[in-house]
């Protein structure tokens, strides 16, 4: 066996071996027995929403397609596999389709920012059999997870309402830096305004955003100077920042402000009773702006502004990219023209190839050669064909404007953050009695 390496980091020469075991066992078995490139298409989908979530907005299409295109197996890859052993029985052709590599089949997918429900397909690979197997782990990681986070954007959004100013803090609680990234991605196209990641910030074209920590007012503190000469250095070098002022007392930090030749332009608090401490900084400062964070999520939102709190801005991390997951599933429909079902108690799958169309009273799941009626639209889109991208590259604020007028197209009970009713969805009679069929086969 080679070596092994402590270097974790991702990069795209990688995308070879980044998958689980069970796709290149199942590739041996299918290049073995003669049926690797049989054409094949599964569909990634959810069978659940996550709870107390009415839909879900699609992301994570940008980064599956770059996957695509650049997924390779490069011959010291090829070298480490053999070295394992666990492929000694492999017959040569399994090595020739390694050595091939790279993905030559279509992709169909709803555009990103699209809201949508239980057993609709996020996306569909229609390829030789082991090439849209060996790309369900990493679909599954990069659309799941930037469906999550997406959906969790625009809840909060929803709730905050279109003038509140909302700040992605997550980087240092999201589960990799890999994740950090496209947690701020996602967040910042499912509705948030911007994000205090600086690589992400900079690689989407956006402005970072943030303020300080408790650690600079410490800092100054036990070296002799007070609070109110911690802000002034800060205040120095960035005038147009925010003052964090919940160090040591609040109300006491907003006085000294108010009493001071500083010309703050905002405060931020960061713990404690946000509901009563904003009202009292409020009237202390009363032209100042307030941004609140520490662990906020949509249903402290909503109680803040219940309460009518003067907040204009709030920064959300941990409850933001961590929590619930979206249990996206990747299943063979269709073989060689052949329909095919998972049959398994709860967990059964619809067979063959299918279409959303979006109607003016929810979705009608159908089949992929239905004819929408004059009062739909089918969602899913080719994107790429023959493994070459169709689909341009979507501006993220072209994401962000879809992410919002597709959760405004919802019925109210939909959006709900507590007890929603889930996005309707019905099931074509050509889907159903294709389903039957299956199963009488079965």
């Amino acid at each position: 066996m080679t070596v092994a390496s402590a270097d974790l980091n991702i990069q795209a020469d990688d995308y070879g071996l980044l998958m689980d075991l069970y796709q290149l066992t199942m590739t041996t078995c299918y290049a073995g027995e003669g049926i690797a490139k049989t054409r094949a298409s599964f569909e990634l989908f959810t069978r659940r929403l996550p709870p107390d979530f009415g839909y879900l907005i699609a992301m994570g299409l940008e980064q599956a397609l770059e996957y695509l295109e650049k997924l390779q197996f490069r011959p010291e890859q090829i070298k480490a596999l053999q070295d394992t052993g666990l492929f000694k029985r492999a017959t040569e052709s399994f090595w020739e389709l390694l050595k091939e590599g790279s993905f030559t089949g279509d992709v169909w997918a709803v555009p990103e920012g699209t809201a949508i429900s239980t057993h609709e397909p996020i996306l569909r690979i229609e390829a030789p059999l082991w090439q849209a197997q060996i790309v369900e782990t990493y679909l599954l990681n990069t659309i799941n997870y930037q469906t999550l986070i997406a959906t969790k954007a625009a809840r909060l959004r929803d709730i905050a309402g279109d003038e509140a100013i909302l700040l992605e803090f997550g980087t240092r609680r999201a589960c990799s830096p890999q994740a950090s990234l496209w947690a701020a991605r996602a967040a910042l196209a499912g509705g948030l305004n911007t994000t205090s990641n600086v690589l992400a910030a900079l690689k989407l074209g956006q402005q970072p955003a943030g303020t300080l920590a408790h650690s600079l007012i410490m800092a100054f503190h036990a070296l002799g100077q007070d609070e109110n000469q911690a802000f002034s250095a800060f205040h120095r070098y960035f005038p147009e920042g925010t003052l964090l002022i919940d160090t040591y007392d609040v109300i006491a930090a907003a006085k000294q402000l108010a009493e001071s030749q500083i010309k703050v332009t905002g405060v931020r608090i960061d713990s404690g009773d946000l509901e009563e401490l904003t009202h009292q900084v409020k009237h202390i400062l009363p032209d100042v702006d307030i941004f609140v964070s520490g662990d906020l999520d949509e249903w402290e939102i909503a109680r803040l502004k219940q309460a009518d709190c003067p907040i204009n801005a709030y920064g959300i991390g941990t409850k933001l990219v961590t929590g619930a997951v979206v249990n996206g599933v990747y299943k063979l429909v269709e073989i060689e023209g052949i329909p095919t079902s998972k049959q398994s108690k709860d967990k059964f799958s619809y067979p063959g190839r299918k279409q959303i169309f979006r109607g003016e009273n929810g979705d009608r799941l159908g089949l992929i050669d239905e004819e929408p009626l004059d009062t739909e639209q089918p969602l899913l889109q080719l994107v790429m064909q023959n493994g070459q991208r169709i689909y341009p590259t979507v501006p993220l604020e072209k994401i962000k404007l879809q992410s919002r007028y597709s959760l405004q197209q919802l019925p109210p009970s939909s959006r709900k953050i507590t007890n929603p009713t889930p996005l309707t969805v019905t099931i074509s009679n050509s889907l159903i009695k294709l389903k039957q069929s299956v199963l009488e086969i079965t």
